[in-house]
């Protein structure tokens, strides 16, 4: 099991340069994008001179080992208000991952809030995942070390699995990171949103498929995540994903976060690229 705060720590090496260490505990097919992304977004809050992350884009450009990794972060713009940076992550001299953060500081300005939370039943009201599985299921554990730090609760839970049709590319789960649930540093707690919005993806893409088991899988090209209104107190955070197309061997989602308190913590998406499951 990981720990979120301790897994994604950076190590300053001089001015813009970092190191750090991928842990096999956020494995899925490799380290897990969302987790990948975390530590240019950790390395980028470190320069700046703002304590909120804003938004956070990304192009994962390699699948990295679990091994140590470079990141190197510029200063694009930097105001009064507002800063921009460009973060580069590599793997003996391999690009794995190019971001761009933009934080903010006190910024006054216009309000507003349409958002509407999914009408599903509340955190406390919904059986773990742990509950539902079978005890080999339980012996056997998650399919990827990933889960083994996150707890779920899915709003729904299919039995016989695959399904005998087609289901609606949705995916929603209330989840919580374990052991440590919450975090008071604001760029750890948006490392929250980077793997929780990251995580819809596939989840989302693959269940109008599921039935069929095709031989795809489905990794991310990209990430976007806007961190619109932060709940660092909320442990449960309600992933909400949705893959309305896939056409082009590309597979289009968009996810979101919410509070306990029905707050929209954070919004996003990216593109899939689907290849196909090498055969042994």
């Amino acid at each position: 099991m990981g720990d979120l705060g301790v897994d994604t720590a950076v190590e300053r090496v001089d001015d813009g340069r970092y190191t750090a260490t991928l842990s096999r505990d956020w494995e899925i097919w490799g380290p897990m994008g969302g987790y990948l992304a975390s530590f240019a977004l950790r390395a980028a809050g470190d320069v700046s001179p703002f304590d909120r992350p804003a938004s956070f884009s990304c192009h994962y450009l390699g699948v990295a080992s679990f091994d140590a990794i470079d990141i190197s972060v510029t200063t694009l713009r930097q105001a009064r208000t507002a800063a921009s940076h460009r973060v580069e992550v590599s793997q003996d001299g391999k690009p794995m991952l190019e971001a761009t953060v933009w934080s903010v500081g006190e910024v006054e300005g216009l309000a507003h809030d349409v958002s509407s939370a999914p009408d599903v039943p509340a955190a406390d009201e919904v059986p773990p995942v742990a509950e539902l599985l079978t005890a080999e299921e339980l012996e056997a554990g998650p399919p990827f070390a990933f889960w083994n730090n996150v707890e779920q609760k899915p709003l729904r839970f299919m039995r016989p699995w695959p399904p005998s049709e087609p289901i609606e590319p949705v995916w929603r789960a209330w989840c919580r990171f374990t052991p440590t649930p919450t975090f008071d540093d604001p760029w750890i707690d948006a490392c929250r949103s980077i793997i929780l919005v990251d995580v819809q993806s596939w989840p989302a893409a693959h269940l109008p498929h599921a039935y069929l088991q095709p031989p795809f899988y489905a990794p991310s090209l990209d990430l976007y995540v806007a961190f619109n209104d932060p709940r660092p107190q909320s442990g449960w955070l309600l992933t909400d994903g949705h893959a309305p197309n896939a056409a082009h061997g590309l597979m289009g989602w968009t996810g979101r976060l919410w509070a306990e308190d029905g707050a929209l913590v954070a919004s996003g998406g990216g593109q899939l690229l689907c290849r196909r499951v090498p055969q042994r």
